[in-house]
């Protein structure tokens, strides 16, 4: 398929989502075709107006002229109001569409979308694209119409007026239309690239905010601010090209209607006609050819408008067009045993060449305990991300209850999931809200009270000036990091799901904060099949087995006491950990 062939798709598909407002586009049209024809009228006025009014003084034109020339400029009011406000309500939403239609998509997209993604380009086209999107679809085919039908008003008084003389303003046409060709390729060339590097600078942008500690500590400002002007330097670039082009159409295409207007200049003098058209009919030749050079003007620049818009429409269409999850399970599950094996289970991230699991064999019988330890990067989280299906095994097989993780609709096999993670993810909202969270919403304020009680946050939330309703900031600022994991507990505790994802939970923390969550902790275990995932031995000594990992395999299986009897990879890792604990004291 041809480039042209694809920007016509692409703007074909960016109409469909206009069309449930046809009501306001039929407003918008017609107030477009009043507003352009109330133009055409006022120039053919200027004829009767000069010939009639100054030079006969006809005392029925000096009558009916101020009427019809307020009556005139009233309707053209009305029909731009029709025409502006039908093409905005069109354009926001279209917006609100788009914006809806791809955030709504994001919560459907595979985790492995997002691990390739670049942040700021996620944000960029929800805000910067669907923006860019409003344009192409209200002002730039509102400057179409309005200025296309205004160019035909002036060519039909025109023709009204002088046919002869308005021959010499087609030869406008041929070279009008080489410029276009030329704008509109120098346009798709360029905006693609903007769309770019506007994701990178919101991208720039997100790091500065959401790491602003870290920059001051090490003393990166400087260095964030060249990366972030470099980025603006470059986006001002693309737009100065854009900038350039749009000055060097307008002002070929004011050279070559200078030239036209002159022609016809030449022409009017000329005996033949000079002797028979009169001053009102030359004068509203002239206007008319003024009006509508602007016209041209913008019809020649709304090019970069338009291609922008399409070019971000195909971004916005390629991320709606995205694989979704795999969600083709039937079987319905209300409430798991928690019966969780692995067979055979492999995993390789498209970006990396070595495997992050490779033929991992595994079960956790239900309301066991089964702790996942190693070094980074030996696969930990990768395995306990394959229980929601965040991410697909390349081969082997995962077992609930004795059927694999496919067989279950997702939102079912989520269901019997909670996570309790060392970064905790707090939204902005209350601390009623973040505990409550999405499909959760529903419980009551004691049943939500109980869950913090259990959690031990009861203790710090009583304190905060609104307790439960009181906010929590965003990523939960507003809190300390043992505050905030209560809050994850005590989600979990209310979810009382059947399955807990435990990622460094105890991690990181100071050592009342530590005794606090390992107490909420063991509340939330009790008769669940957890799976943690611990870098500090000391706190899963009384798992029912701890499976031991290193590069994507599964080395030694086997309680605390057991593994410490082989002396193998555990009992290394716990005696480097002891030492290390022995030193510190």
């Amino acid at each position: 398929m041809s480039d042209g062939a694809t920007r016509g798709d692409t703007f074909r598909r960016l109409l469909g989502y206009v069309r449930p407002y046809w009501p306001f586009w039929v407003i918008a049209i017609i107030g477009m075709v009043f507003d352009a024809a109330a133009s055409g009228a006022f120039v053919h006025l200027i004829k009767p107006m000069l010939d009639d009014l100054f030079v006969a003084r006809n005392p029925d034109v000096i009558l009916w002229m101020p009427l019809a020339l307020v009556g005139l400029f009233v309707l053209r009011g009305m029909a731009t109001f029709a025409g502006d406000y039908g093409m905005a309500r069109i354009g926001r939403s279209v917006v609100r569409d788009l914006r809806n239609l791809v955030f709504g998509k994001y919560q459907r997209l595979p985790a492995a979308y997002f691990d390739r993604e670049p942040g700021g380009q996620v944000v960029s086209r929800v805000i910067y694209g669907a923006e860019q999107v409003a344009q192409a679809s209200s002002d730039a085919i509102k400057t179409m119409i309005v200025d296309g039908l205004t160019v035909v008003a002036m060519i039909t008084v025109m023709l009204w007026t002088s046919p002869s003389l308005t021959l010499y303003l087609f030869v406008m046409v041929p070279l009008t239309g080489l410029v276009w060709r030329h704008v509109g390729r120098r346009y798709r060339n360029i905006n693609r690239t903007i769309q770019s590097s506007m994701g990178d600078v919101t991208g720039m942008v997100e790091e500065a905010v959401q790491g602003h500690r870290e920059i001051r500590i090490y003393g990166g400002q400087s260095r964030e601010a060249d990366r972030f002007s470099q980025a603006a330097h470059r986006n001002l670039g693309l737009n100065l090209k854009i900038a350039t082009t749009n000055a060097l159409s307008t002002s070929t295409i004011q050279l070559v209607a200078a030239s036209a207007l002159a022609a016809i200049v030449w022409r009017a003098t000329r005996p033949d006609l000079l002797d028979t058209m009169s001053a009102g009919a030359f004068m509203s030749l002239i206007t008319a050819m003024l009006v509508m050079l602007p016209s041209i003007k913008r019809l020649t620049t709304v090019q970069s408008v338009l291609q922008r818009g399409v070019a971000a429409a195909d971004e916005l269409f390629d991320v709606v067009d995205a694989p979704e999850e795999v969600d083709a399970g039937t079987r319905p599950l209300e409430r798991a045993r928690g019966d969780i094996e692995l067979r055979d289970v492999s995993l390789r991230y498209p970006s990396r060449t070595e495997p992050a699991l490779e033929r991992i064999s595994l079960r956790c019988a239900p309301g066991s305990v089964t702790a996942l330890v190693g070094p980074s990067g030996s696969g930990k989280s990768s395995l306990a991300s394959l229980l929601p299906r965040f991410y697909e095994p390349d081969s082997g097989q995962i077992l609930l209850d004795g059927h694999p993780l496919s067989d279950y609709r997702l939102a079912d096999l989520r269901a019997q999931i909670a996570l309790v993670s060392q970064r905790v993810v707090l939204f902005n909202g209350s601390v009623a809200d973040n505990i409550a969270y999405g499909g959760l919403g529903g419980a009551s304020r004691d049943r939500i009270e109980a869950a913090a009680e259990a959690a031990n946050a009861m203790e710090f939330i009583r304190e905060l000036p609104e307790g439960l309703d009181s906010p929590v900031g965003e990523h939960g600022a507003l809190l300390s990091g043992g505050q905030r994991q209560r809050i994850a507990i005590a989600r979990a505790l209310l979810k009382n799901a059947p399955i807990l994802i435990l990622d460094e939970a105890t991690s990181a923390l100071d050592t009342k904060s530590e005794r606090l969550i390992q107490d909420a902790l063991d509340r939330l275990m009790a008769d669940r099949t957890t799976l943690v995932i611990a870098h500090r031995l000391s706190t899963i000594e009384h798992a029912d087995q701890i499976a031991v990992m290193d590069h994507g395999r599964l080395v030694e299986l086997g309680p605390h006491a057991e593994l410490l009897a082989r002396g193998g990879m555990y009992a290394a890792l716990y005696q480097l950990q002891f030492r290390d604990k022995a030193a510190e004291g």
